[in-house]
């Protein structure tokens, strides 16, 4: 609950600022960056991050149904168990 009014706090803080480039230094191009660079972070985040992990896991959470199938994964528990 508390992280909600923290990121709420961000962007309004992050508005005010944009505002004052605007007003004091008549920077009339910081939304247009704003936006800009929200698009490109989304991007990034999708394309560099969300979708690498994505096949990643679906690679190694279809082997271990493979696996899980084969009755590999009773034999590794039996030997790992005494371990742990």
């Amino acid at each position: 609950m508390v992280l909600n009014y923290v990121w709420i706090g961000c962007f309004i803080i992050a508005f005010f600022v944009a505002i004052l480039q605007c007003v004091i230094f008549q920077d009339y191009m910081v939304f247009e960056r704003i936006v800009r660079s929200t698009f490109l972070m989304s991007e990034f985040a999708v394309m560099k991050i969300a979708l690498p992990l994505g096949g990643v896991m679906i690679l190694w959470l279809g082997l271990m149904n493979i696996g899980e199938k084969a009755g590999a994964i009773n034999v590794l528990s039996k030997i790992i168990g005494p371990f742990l």
